[in-house]
């Protein structure tokens, strides 16, 4: 039995504005928008009693894949003021396979996001031993969480 990562799930400022990113920028689409009060016991976040708001994204399938989208509704949870544009040790790198690399920059820029790398051709040698052509570049969402944007060149 192997295990699968299903979701991952981000603290979030705006569970509302961090929707509307994901689906302008990606093209994903809401799967589930709850609230919920946090038990106190599985999440190592919060406090017993903390009403939250839950918006579960979905790409192309809805058992892996999928992004989490946590806000804190009351009481409000403390944010940095600053959205980082460098990665950290213990902050997670999203790639995404794209379609359109430019297209989906262009869409992140126009959505607020930091551009960190314009699209650029580039290569990568694959598990299979054969080198790839690609088109990469690379942002931050409006919360600071960085994303890696692959599209593979026929």
């Amino acid at each position: 039995m192997v295990d699968i990562v299903k979701r991952t799930t981000l603290m979030v400022r705006s569970a509302e504005v961090a929707a509307h990113w994901y689906e302008s920028v990606f093209g994903m689409t809401r799967w589930m928008d709850v609230p919920f009060t946090l038990s106190g016991t599985q999440l190592a976040a919060g406090s017993k009693g903390d009403q939250t708001r839950l918006v579960i994204m979905k790409a192309v399938d809805d058992v892996i894949g999928m992004i989490g989208l946590l806000e804190w509704v009351e009481p409000k949870a403390d944010a940095p003021t600053e959205i980082p544009q460098r990665i950290t040790f213990g902050a997670p790198i999203f790639v995404i396979a794209a379609t359109d690399c430019v297209a989906t920059t262009e869409r992140a820029r126009k959505a607020g996001s930091h551009i960190h790398c314009e699209p650029h051709d580039w290569t990568v040698t694959g598990a299979d031993g054969r080198v790839k052509a690609m088109i990469g570049s690379s942002f931050f969402d409006l919360d600071g969480y960085f994303f890696e944007v692959n599209q593979a060149v026929a």
